[in-house]
């Protein structure tokens, strides 16, 4: 008798079929293919639900609908609730080449009617008639593939069920994105990290690695962290200040661990923190000190044939209290360390691409300007697509420009050079009230609209989330650095002004 094949297996199998599509379909612009976008953060939902509007990060991955530029193109977008059609206008009407009511005519937009914190694609496995709604819009599933933001055995399942594959990474290989496998990939590639240590399961080993640290290394803080934490909110921080040495250290620790801990979320005290640690385990390692200092990071691809491409740079703009949270970026990262840190990520990627890597990741740094020059460590390998992911398929959709990685530039058609200021999270309880047509108004009637003749201006996301929240993400793209920190000063001032 036949063995049944486990689910793993059959999605390796099913897998196979992007290849064919790769070579057969993603080359040619003008043949069929349908694409079902499931934007889903599924991640652990505690810390999910402790970020405002989380839903709406759905959202970003709207960016996709430039795919509809392409004439015979199908896309499915999936969402937990239903995306506001003034925001679908908004992103059809940039569409360059395509009228929009040709796209619209390709695109279908599927919710669940589900506003939880719970991940998207939970969601979608729990409702067969949408899955079947789902199935009957895909024509042809040869020529169909599922785009994620990131890939677990939950998005697995909902591939295995539609029966096409997904342009992302194997879910077995999901260890090699957190905290503990990242800094696995950076050691066997040989890549500089900061001194630390990895799959710790609890308090204990938190607290002999932070001795460890102290003696060893002479650390001045540390950063603890979550192997699962979610745009830093899974970070805390420990000062070693005031610390005896010897033997008396590691006791010290003990005793101070509770009261000095610093948690990036605020929502988490000692108690649900190291909860979450014995579930997801995590790492302790250097607080990297130093100014000036930057947070710079590499985006690649690895394509279904097993090509390595490196596809931007960015400089990551970090806030928080103590400067771990993700929320914007510049494009591209300083010429000061570009090219080095390219290096380094095509060196992580090889290792990645080797373990079986599929599709979009991001290497991040810490660099740090010493009396030699920078000196940049790896901290962290995202087996997903990132806050840096969007803003940049928006500038390649808008312009179908492409990215240079001889000089880092990114050029439009004409060969004309674009950067752009990116952040998801321009917030403010003044923002409140405003609708996505007061949103699109203001920003018309100020001229900070992208333009197709200049190629430039301002492309908002996170849409959805202003009205309740507050919160808002923005793309301010421009012919210099200056220039789109520019659109998005004004743009900051133009809201100001309006909700005065």
């Amino acid at each position: 008798m036949k063995r049944a094949l486990s689910d793993p297996e059959r999605f390796r199998s099913l897998q196979k079929s992007l290849v064919v599509q790769y070579e057969s379909v993603f080359q040619d612009p003008l043949l069929e293919r349908t694409v079902v976008v499931v934007p889903s953060l599924t991640m652990d939902e505690a810390t999910l639900a402790s970020v405002g509007g989380v839903h709406h990060y759905e959202e970003r991955m709207l960016c996709l609908l430039m795919l509809l530029r392409y004439p015979r193109a199908k896309l499915i977008f999936l969402s937990s609730v239903r995306i506001d059609p003034s925001i679908v206008d908004y992103y059809l009407h940039l569409l360059p080449g395509i009228p929009s009511t040709h796209a619209r005519e390709r695109l279908r937009m599927l919710d669940c009617h589900d506003s939880s914190a719970r991940s998207l694609t939970e969601k979608l496995l729990e409702r067969p008639f949408t899955l079947e709604r789902i199935a009957r819009e895909i024509e042809n599933v040869e020529t169909a593939h599922m785009a994620c933001f990131t890939v677990t055995e939950l998005e697995r399942k909902l591939a295995l069920k539609l029966g096409i594959p997904i342009f992302g990474c194997d879910p077995s290989l999901e260890h090699l994105g957190s905290k503990s496998g990242s800094r696995e990939v950076f050691r066997e590639a040989g890549v500089q990290m900061p001194p630390g240590y990895e799959n710790l399961g609890d308090a204990s080993d938190v607290v002999a690695a932070l001795a460890r640290l102290r003696r060893e290394h002479g650390a001045e803080r540390a950063a603890v962290k979550l192997n699962e934490g979610f745009s830093g909110a899974g970070n805390a921080l420990f000062s070693f200040q005031g610390a005896p040495a010897g033997n008396e250290l590691e006791s010290w620790v003990r005793g101070e661990l509770r009261g000095r801990l610093d948690f990036e979320d605020e929502s988490l005290d000692y108690e649900r923190y190291f909860e979450k640690f014995e579930r997801m385990q995590g790492i302790v390692e250097a607080f990297v000190e130093g100014d000036p200092k930057s947070s710079p990071s590499v985006q690649l691809r690895v394509q279904p044939d097993g090509e390595l491409v490196e596809t931007s740079t960015h400089d990551q703009v970090l806030g928080g209290h103590s400067g771990q949270v993700f929320v914007g970026c510049e494009f591209p990262a300083r010429d000061d360390y570009r090219v080095a840190i390219s290096e380094q990520a095509h060196q992580a990627g090889v290792v990645l691409r080797e373990r079986g890597v599929l599709g979009r990741f991001a290497v991040d740094f810490v660099s740090v300007k010493g009396t030699a020059g920078w000196d940049n460590y790896a901290i962290e390998v995202n087996l997903r697509k990132g806050g840096t992911t969007h803003p940049f398929l928006m500038l390649q959709f808008l312009t179908d420009g492409q990215y240079d990685r001889c000089d880092g530039l990114f050029r439009t058609l004409s060969g004309e050079p674009r950067y752009y200021f990116a952040s998801d999270n321009l917030k403010s309880d003044r923002y409140r009230g405003l609708t996505p047509r007061d949103l699109i108004d203001l920003v018309v009637r100020r001229q900070l609209h992208f333009h197709g003749a200049s190629q430039q201006g301002v492309v908002f996301h996170l849409i959805g989330a202003l009205s309740e929240f507050g919160k808002l993400g923005v793309v301010a793209v421009g012919d210099s650095p200056n220039k789109a920190r520019e659109y998005y000063d004004r743009t900051v001032a133009a809201l100001e002004a309006e909700c005065r």
